[in-house]
Formats: structure tokens, C-alpha cells, sequence
């Protein structure tokens, strides 16, 4: 069955490639390009402005009624739109859009109550494999007390840091090993580390479409887990898998754990 797909935040970076990819993908009827009533292409054909051949789809502010998907790839306040509006329509939806705060989570949380949702602080299935390996490293490292550091990259128009898909590496780590106290970045005379904490630490340079490396050092061994996209399709492509998964699943808050198989 073909799925009538909405890209919300369609003019973005995130939702060029999103409806270039989506466009050609036979699973998808690609239906509805949605994007900020003040944008100036309005008007204009999505696939066009993705830079692909016309798919005959305008970009546009609204939401037509033959669509039966949404991803949303755009910003926390373009999220909240999209989350009222799939409820309203009593539609799935899938959140990519990153740097979310308490009132978008509670939101999304809220609304799975009615709608099937995915949400995932990182669509890329490689990273939410990379979060089960970190899982099984923490619990099996636990009762040796490694010093975790996160470390992570990305390119100079990030507008949020650390990463969520690092806030969320911190928040795997810190369950599994009763981890509590939570650093970003050190400077001037910090002491001896403390054994509770996990520190973060926020590259941003060129055009990096984001890397992510959890180290766990002990005192004569370290193992570092490193994950690393070479470009925003692996974004694009999870969060496409992430769309027909929900195509068939009742209302709940899923994530690209369920989506791989991983829970």
C-alpha cells in the first residue's frame, strides 16, 4: 500500500533530502510539502527546489487532507504545529526535528496517546545501533567504573549543543551505570576527575553532518564506540524506514528501537 507522505519543514536542509529521497521511493505518494507560511518559495515545486526533477508538489503552508503521513523535519516550534495538526487528523507522525525542549516532549508524549508517533533524537539507524552497543558496554563496564566521555561534531550552523543524540548517549550511559552528575566541557583548575560524572564536549565546524564517539577509559585500556555520518541521507533514509513502520501501528510512542527491531 503506498503511503500519503507530508514533509513538514520541506524547505529545510533536512527536508530537501527528504523529498528527493521520498520522491523516489515507490512506498511513498509524496502528497503535501509543507513549510512556514513567510517562506518565499511558496508556491514554488518541492522537487525542484530539493534539486530534483519537478514531482509536481508546491511547497506550501497548508495541510491538505489527503495526506495520511507526516515527517517532520523542521524546528521545536514548527514540531508543536506539526504535533496539533496530526492529531487533529488523527494521522502517524514521525519527529526528526532536533533541540526539543520539556513542553515539545510532554507534547509529543501527550498526542502518542491518540496518534502512533517515532520519535528518536537521531533518525540514523547506524547511531541507534551504535546507542544499544553503548548500553551493552556501560552495563558490562559498570563494576569497573570507567570514565565516559562523549564527544561529538558537527557542522558550524547547529544551532543546539551538545547534540540531543549526545544528551541521549548520556542518558544510556548514566542508566546503566547509576551515573549521576552531568559536565559540558571543563576549563581552569578542575582537579582530580570526579568517577561520577560523564563529561560532553561539542565540536562544531564546517559541514560535518554530525559524529558522535563515547569513550570508556580505564586505567591501562580505553574502548572508544564511534559513529560518524559522511552525509545527511543516513538522517533522511532512517526517518523514511521510520514512516513505514508506523504505517500499520496503533497509537503509542515508538522509537527507532522498535523500528530495527532492537527492543
Amino acid at each position: 500500500m503506498t503511503i500519503q507522505l507530508a514533509i513538514h519543514g520541506a524547505a529545510g536542509r533536512m527536508g530537501k533530502r527528504l523529498i528527493a529521497i521520498g520522491s523516489q521511493d515507490s512506498a511513498f505518494q509524496l502528497v503535501a510539502a509543507i513549510d512556514s507560511p513567510n517562506n518565499p518559495d511558496l508556491g514554488k515545486d518541492s522537487g525542484v527546489l530539493a534539486g530534483v526533477q519537478a514531482i509536481n508538489v508546491p511547497l506550501s503552508a497548508a495541510w491538505p487532507d489527503s495526506v495520511k503521513m507526516v515527517v517532520d523535519f523542521s524546528v521545536p516550534a514548527g514540531c508543536q504545529s506539526a504535533v496539533a495538526n496530526c492529531l487533529a487528523k488523527k494521522i502517524p507522525l514521525v519527529v526528526a526535528t532536533t533541540g526539543l525542549g520539556t513542553q515539545h516532549v510532554d507534547a509529543i508524549k501527550e498526542a502518542s496517546k491518540q496518534i502512533p508517533i517515532c520519535w528518536a533524537p537521531s533518525m540514523s539507524m547506524t547511531v541507534n545501533l551504535t546507542m544499544k552497543l553503548v548500553q551493552q558496554a556501560a552495563a558490562a563496564l559498570k563494576n569497573q567504573q570507567p570514565d565516559v566521555e562523549i564527544i561529538e561534531r558537527h557542522h558550524r550552523f547547529k544551532e543546539d549543543s551538545p547534540s540531543g543524540t549526545a544528551l541521549k548517549f548520556g542518558e544510556i550511559v548514566a542508566g546503566a551505570m547509576g551515573l549521576t552528575n552531568h559536565v559540558h566541557g571543563r576549563e581552569g583548575l578542575c582537579g582530580e576527575r570526579p568517577r561520577n560524572e560523564i563529561g560532553y564536549h561539542a565540536v562544531r565546524t564546517g559541514d560535518d553532518p554530525g559524529q558522535h564517539t563515547i569513550l570508556f577509559g580505564l586505567l591501562g585500556e580505553t574502548i572508544e564506540i564511534r559513529v560518524a555520518a559522511s552525509n545527511r541521507d543516513c538522517y533522511a533514509q532512517g526517518a523514511l524506514a521510520a514512516a513505514k513502520f508506523l504505517a500499520d501501528k496503533p497509537a503509542g510512542l515508538y522509537s527507532m528501537f522498535d523500528v530495527l527491531g532492537l527492543n
